[in-house]
């Protein structure tokens, strides 16, 4: 099983012979990341990240930045000796085997779909945000959001925002699901448009909240501590690092269309870098102005957001006519109104409802084609990865990735589908840094258009990020990742390692291209 490594000559031999068609250029590529990275992490998680870490959350930002920063490095290096689709899983492959390629494959299914549902999450509650601010209409609790979960079971709150289902979220990922479903030319036009509503609407964000600056909210700064009070898991500056890692884990998105790219050996180092360094510069700007303008205390020392307590204490306040950041399910919406600019607030809360469907395109778009590039290489089935005769996508796969992530959507809240869906990135990113240590030492000679710099300090600071963000995670978080991986082991041992083309012999794939996917969906330069 350790054994069975596919060479990097044949893996560009493969993708050559039954590839994709490279069409995307390095502004491309920095919208595709820009579109993928910015959403709900910064529209909605910024509550979450307050009520962890207070205004310290700007620290968090920081670091979440930064450990991305250096998987970026790695990222770009593999990226560019290695053009293909598959991400981290095509990496991994050539360097660590298959076994742990398919682990870090199966953890990328779960990083990209529980990523899609929880910007579904965020994007019902700006929408229902929206619709109660211009018309007063609000769907009753238990269709406006999913259950409490905690570890013993479910936890009734009908006093605030929790219920039975949320129906909004269920809509705007079916409808996501059928627009990849229904053609890729409309998508990418969408994911275009839609890229520069978030950045304006940010941009205008930014202008009208700095001004309206106060010091005093920044105090005190980091009322949970860095590690959050003793007993407690996932919380304080560095618990809301990890959480805010998915505001940032977008960028792997530029790297998995690395088999669509031109020149990818100098586009998608610029794409990767390039997007993130953006991003970064935006959300510092955007937590400013939000923790300046209305403050970002939490509700109280130690409690975790989404969990019983917290509901029962926002539910408190809100029936004494007060709605902290951390309550609130539209943030920056809520940060504009309190400061009375509603126009605006219902404006942001107009572009976050149009453009987040984009980031559910992108981690959807991401997820087919992981599925492709496995099924690629005998580990799926190929069926998987089928084209639609009319509409020529991926449509079977895409169905099954939208059914899952409306489900998710449905029953659980936006912070504990964040946190899950780090999980299996901290785990990707990891075997990233890894896989450019090994593959300096096994084939130093191979040419690297792209070389990270410092690699023995940049690879092992960015393994060893990873590995700190994910203890940080919430413990519910945490224990998914080895289930996940568990049910992953069944379906190899089932399938895979029987059908696997390297373990039969095939390591090249004589092919026509009758079954690739079409052209991708990322925003038109």
């Amino acid at each position: 099983m350790f054994g069975r490594v596919k060479p990097l000559d044949a893996i560009l031999a493969t993708a050559e012979k039954k590839g994709l068609h490279r069409s995307l250029g390095p502004v491309q590529l920095t919208l595709l990341g820009v579109g993928a990275i910015i959403g709900t992490g910064i529209f909605v998680l910024t509550a979450a990240a307050a009520q962890k870490a207070g205004p310290g959350m700007m620290w968090s930002f920081v670091i979440a930045g930064f450990v991305c920063a250096v998987a970026a490095l790695c990222y770009s290096e593999l990226a560019s000796m290695v053009p293909v689709s598959g991400s981290a899983y095509t990496y991994s492959y050539a360097v660590v085997g298959e076994l742990l390629a398919w682990m870090v494959g199966w953890a990328l299914i779960l990083e990209y779909a529980v990523a899609a549902s929880a910007v579904s999450v965020g994007w019902s509650g700006y929408f229902m945000g929206l619709v109660k601010s211009l018309t007063g209409f609000e769907l009753p609790a238990m269709l406006r959001a999913g259950p409490t979960w905690t570890m013993n079971g479910v936890i009734p709150h009908p006093d605030f925002s929790t219920g039975l289902i949320n129906v909004p979220a269920i809509f705007v990922a079916l409808a996501v699901t059928a627009l990849l479903v229904r053609g890729t030319k409309e998508s990418a036009t969408f994911n275009a448009v839609l890229v520069a509503i978030k950045v304006t609407a940010l941009t205008m964000f930014i202008v009208l909240t700095l001004p309206a600056l106060d010091r005093s909210h920044f105090a005190p700064f980091a009322p949970n501590g860095w590690f959050g009070p003793a007993g407690t898991s996932g919380m304080g500056i560095v618990g809301a690092a990890s959480s805010i890692f998915f505001a940032y884990v977008g960028f792997d998105a530029v790297s998995t269309a690395a088999e669509e790219t031109k020149d990818p050996q100098r586009n998608v180092p610029i794409g990767l870098i390039g997007s993130l360094a953006l991003c970064t510069i935006f959300y510092l700007l955007v937590a400013s102005g939000a923790i300046g303008a209305i403050g970002a205390q939490p509700t109280a020392l130690g409690v975790p957001p989404g969990s019983a307590e917290f509901t029962q204490q926002c539910a408190a306040l809100l029936a004494q006519g007060q709605e902290p950041l951390v309550c609130s399910n539209e943030a920056l919406a809520h940060v504009l109104r309190a400061i009375n600019y509603s126009w605006a607030g219902d404006l942001i809360g107009l572009a976050a409802n149009l453009a987040l469907p984009s980031v559910i395109l992108m981690m959807m778009f991401g997820q087919t084609r992981i599925f492709f590039v496995m099924a690629r290489d005998g580990l799926l089935p190929e069926k998987l990865a089928s084209v639609h005769p009319k509409w020529k996508t991926p449509h079977v796969v895409t169905i099954v990735t939208g059914v899952f992530v409306a489900i998710a959507a449905a029953l659980l809240p936006v912070g504990q589908l964040a946190d899950i869906s780090n999980s299996g990135t901290l785990f990707a990113f990891f075997m990233v840094a890894i896989a450019v240590l090994i593959l300096r030492l096994r084939d130093p000679n191979r040419v690297r258009p792209f070389r990270t710099p410092l690699v023995w300090v940049i690879g092992p600071i960015a393994a060893v990020g990873c590995v700190f963000l994910f203890f940080n995670l919430p413990f519910e978080a945490m224990i998914v990742l080895p289930v996940w991986g568990a049910i992953g082991l069944v379906f190899y041992f089932a399938y895979g390692f029987r059908m696997s083309h390297v373990g039969r012999g095939l390591v090249e794939v004589h092919e026509e291209d009758g079954d690739v996917p079409p052209q991708p969906v990322p925003p038109v330069a």
